[in-house]
């Protein structure tokens, strides 16, 4: 018999894709913008592989498969597709690359598992899956991959347990996830937030829609409103606290350089204007930051929220010069109140930091002794509070004079109500790393804030 030569495999690769395609748009039209967002190239990959713009196939390969399962090709499909709409490509910078993929994998294979089509059934594994689903689900409630691989953080499996879920989650190559160059990077940035927009719509046509063939999607929908959190840029977010202040420093928006040039060109190097050596700038001057030392609250967490805070807080554009930070330490009373003047004291409370309670929670002796503060003439613009806590309190009916922020780690965050005249920002440890680099990821976005 004689061979199909590799470029008649190709043709053959793409019709299995856009067969695959049709199919897919068929049984769930609220994906057809998503559907149709890569364009298919045949590429150096034994799989399937995507950049968020081009998916690149092998064709021996998906004939092989086909073959083997007219529906895995489906299946293939949409499992690429769902990695661009969680924006499981952009997340991945900064992650353990083998423990993200498969944390990834087991995210997307978990919704496809639970999508009631036949196009999607497939001979797999299912006790074992669900044995996997079933060990997470008991430290999340949605399966999405930041919490899968966070979970695997904390519990690194072993090479063989690794090995294990790789052979039975993998499907495509993600090697291309990750930009190599500085013009990559602008591409997978602005691929990012085509996928963005993609995934809202998505969500929108599906709640809108009562299609009877949108039964069965709640799985891409749940995963959707999940990952569709929005970024907080946390260096903006603490600029909301600050007042504007003069500072030292060449205003440039406020130097005309009409006259600076035309008194270089009349008396040769003698300006008509000199820069301004000052500017009017927002600056933090007063602040306070609550932690709450409850039994609910982790310890080495709060540590880290605090370094991360430092790192934000220790830079020129942020704070004066001369600060005046108090941080607070309370359960069910105040534990503990710290008065810090300058980035050297504030690294040395950090340096022999003490987690002092582990009682009960109640918010209310806070705001009652910042209340006390103020009225002693501690602060001069006292703007804002930051509260780090699990939210899970007695809060205080009555609104403060100035902004609070309750910082809540994401679980069980999700089923605390902060008051209304509150700002809520969900984070985890994850978020902590990121925001550490200066952002910080709120979790539902119909919460006050930024």
């Amino acid at each position: 018999m004689e061979e199909t030569s590799p470029k008649n495999l190709d043709t053959i690769g793409m019709s299995i894709l856009r067969n695959a395609r049709n199919e897919l748009f068929m049984n769930m039209p609220y994906l057809d913008l998503a559907l149709s967002a890569l364009r298919f190239e045949p590429g150096s990959t034994q799989s399937l592989a995507t950049n968020g713009a081009v998916l690149y196939y092998d064709g021996a390969y998906l004939s092989d498969r086909y073959l083997r399962s007219p529906n895995w090709a489906d299946r293939a499909y949409l499992h690429v597709i769902l990695h661009c709409m969680l924006r499981h490509l952009s997340k991945k910078q900064g992650k353990v690359d083998e423990l993200w993929d498969v944390a990834c994998d087991i995210a997307v294979e978990s919704i496809l598992d639970h999508l009631d089509y036949p196009c999607l059934k497939v001979r797999t594994a299912f006790m074992l899956r669900n044995k996997y689903y079933s060990e997470l689900l008991q430290d999340m409630k949605v399966l999405t991959a930041e919490g899968i691989y966070r979970f695997f953080l904390r519990n690194k499996p072993s090479d063989y347990d690794l090995a294990l879920l790789q052979r039975e989650f993998r499907v495509d190559d993600h090697s291309l996830w990750k930009p190599q160059n500085r013009s990559q990077q602008e591409q997978s940035q602005q691929q990012d937030r085509n996928w963005e927009h993609l995934s809202e719509k998505s969500e929108r046509q599906f709640t809108s829609s009562q299609d009877d063939r949108m039964q069965g999607g709640e799985a891409v929908y749940e995963q959707l409103r999940v990952s569709s959190r929005s970024d907080t840029d946390y260096r903006r977010f603490l600029q909301r606290f600050a007042v504007p202040k003069e500072v030292m420093s060449v205003d440039g928006d406020a130097f005309d350089y009409i006259f600076y040039t035309y008194g270089l060109q009349l008396y040769g190097n003698m300006p008509l204007i000199e820069p301004p050596e000052t500017k009017e700038a927002k600056r933090i001057e007063d602040f306070v930051i609550a932690i709450d030392t409850s039994m609910s609250t982790s310890g080495e967490l709060v540590r880290e929220f605090l370094s991360t805070t430092y790192s934000i807080l220790k830079s020129a554009e942020t704070f004066t010069r001369r600060m005046n930070i108090r941080i607070l330490q309370c359960d069910d009373q105040l534990r503990s109140d710290v008065a810090i003047h300058t980035m050297e004291e504030l690294k040395d409370y950090m340096d022999h930091f003490q987690l002092i309670g582990q009682s009960a929670t109640d918010f209310r002796p806070v705001f009652e002794h910042v209340d006390e503060l103020i009225s002693q003439g501690a602060f001069s613009r006292l703007r804002g509070l930051l509260y780090f806590t699990d939210g899970m309190g007695i809060y205080p009916k009555k609104r403060p004079s100035y902004e609070t922020a309750f910082i809540l780690m994401d679980d069980p965050a999700s089923q605390v109500r902060v008051p209304s005249w509150a700002i809520r920002l969900n984070l985890t440890d994850d978020d902590l790393h990121l925001a550490s680099r200066g952002i910080l990821r709120s979790a539902d976005p119909n919460d006050n804030e930024l």
